[in-house]
C-alpha cells in the first residue's frame, strides 16, 4: 500500500482528501494551515481540512512555516504528496523526497490562471469554461508538468461559490482517475508552455471596487466573480456598499455611470458604461445587515432615490 501525505486547507480541498480515503489509499498524515481567529469575536477556528482529517482519524500537522518544518513530514516517508489549495510554497527537499513525486490539484486549465484565485479570475474575465489540472509540483508557481486535465462549463449565473463546489468535486473525480496511472508510471506528463501562462493572484481590496464606466456585463462578472467572497463594493453618499448580487439589463441607458436611473419591484437600475445598465438586487450598507434591495429602498429611500450616483467616493 502506497503511503500518501495530503496537504490542503480550505473547503475546496476536503472532497479531494475524502476521495483518497474512499479509494482506500493510506493517508498517513494531513498537513494544513494553523487554526486562525475568525468572525467578529475572533474565535480560534480550525481549517476545514483539519476537521475532515480528525473525523477520519488521520494525524494532523499544522506548521506555521513549512520551509522550517518539512523534516517532520519526511519522517512519515510518503510515496506521494498530494496538495490542494494548501497555501504555502513547498521547499525543494520536500518536493524531491517522495518516489512518486508531489502533485497538486489546481482549479484552472493550466497554463491559464496560475496563482491563488483562479476561480475568481475565470468568472471575472467572463470565461465560459474552466477546469481542473493535476500537475507535478516544482519550485515555480503552478508551473509543473501537466498530468491530467478536465474542463467544466461556467454558466451565466455561476459565481465563485457554485464553481468552487463544482470544481472541488471535479478535482476529486479527476484525482481518482489519475492516481492509478501515476503509481503505474503509465502517464507521460506534458510540459507547460510558459509563454501561454496567465496569472490569478489573490484578490486585492482595490479590485473589489466597481468601476461604473465598465459595461454592465463586465460589472456583472466582477460581482459574481467576488460572490460570496470577498464581495464587490462601491460607495453611496460616502458610505461603503457591498454588492452581493445583480442582474444585467438588456436595454440601452443614457444615465451617468453609477447613477440610479430607475426603481423596479426587486431592485434598482444603475447606469453603466457603454450605455448599458445593471439592476442591484442584494446589497449590504456599511453598518447594516445584508438585505434584498427592495428592503433598503423602503428603509433608506432618500439614500437610494433616483438620480443619486454610486461610486463617487471611489473616484
Amino acid at each position: 500500500m502506497k503511503k500518501i501525505v495530503f496537504m490542503g486547507t480550505p473547503d475546496f480541498a476536503v472532497p479531494v482528501l475524502q476521495q483518497l480515503v474512499t479509494d482506500g489509499y493510506e493517508v498517513v498524515l494531513v498537513v494544513t494551515q494553523p487554526d486562525r481567529p475568525k468572525g467578529r469575536k475572533r474565535v480560534l477556528t480550525p481549517p476545514p481540512v483539519k476537521d475532515a482529517a480528525v473525523k477520519q482519524g488521520i494525524p494532523v500537522y499544522q506548521p506555521e512555516n513549512i520551509k522550517q518544518s518539512y523534516q517532520d513530514i519526511l519522517a512519515y516517508q510518503p510515496d506521494l504528496i498530494v496538495t490542494a489549495a494548501f497555501g504555502q510554497i513547498l521547499p525543494k527537499p520536500l518536493l524531491d523526497a517522495p518516489p512518486f513525486g508531489c502533485i497538486n490539484v489546481h482549479a484552472s486549465l493550466l497554463p491559464e490562471l496560475r496563482g491563488g484565485a483562479p476561480i475568481h479570475y475565470a468568472i471575472m474575465q467572463g470565461k465560459q469554461e474552466t477546469g481542473i489540472t493535476i500537475m507535478y509540483m516544482v519550485e515555480a508557481l503552478d508551473a509543473g508538468a501537466i498530468i491530467s486535465q478536465a474542463a467544466i462549463r461556467i454558466e451565466a449565473d455561476d459565481h465563485v461559490g457554485t464553481m468552487h463546489e463544482k470544481l472541488a468535486e471535479l478535482g476529486a473525480s479527476l484525482l481518482h482517475d489519475t492516481l492509478p496511472g501515476i503509481f503505474s508510471r503509465r502517464i507521460e506528463p506534458l510540459d507547460q508552455v510558459d509563454d501561454q501562462a496567465t496569472y490569478a493572484p489573490n484578490i486585492s481590496r482595490e479590485q473589489e471596487k466597481i468601476n461604473w464606466h465598465l459595461s454592465n456585463i463586465e460589472i456583472y462578472n466582477q460581482i459574481r466573480g467576488m460572490h460570496p467572497w470577498p464581495v464587490a463594493s462601491t460607495t453611496i453618499a460616502g458610505r461603503n456598499l457591498k454588492l452581493w448580487w445583480a442582474e444585467p439589463i438588456n436595454q440601452d441607458c443614457d444615465g451617468q455611470p453609477g447613477q440610479i436611473v430607475k426603481h423596479e419591484a426587486d431592485g434598482i437600475v444603475i447606469a453603466c458604461g457603454k450605455r448599458s445598465a445593471i439592476k442591484l438586487t442584494d446589497i449590504q450598507l456599511a453598518g447594516k445587515k445584508r438585505m434584498l434591495m427592495q428592503e433598503y429602498i423602503n428603509g433608506e429611500s432618500k439614500l437610494f432615490q433616483v438620480g443619486n450616483v454610486l461610486g463617487e467616493a471611489d473616484e
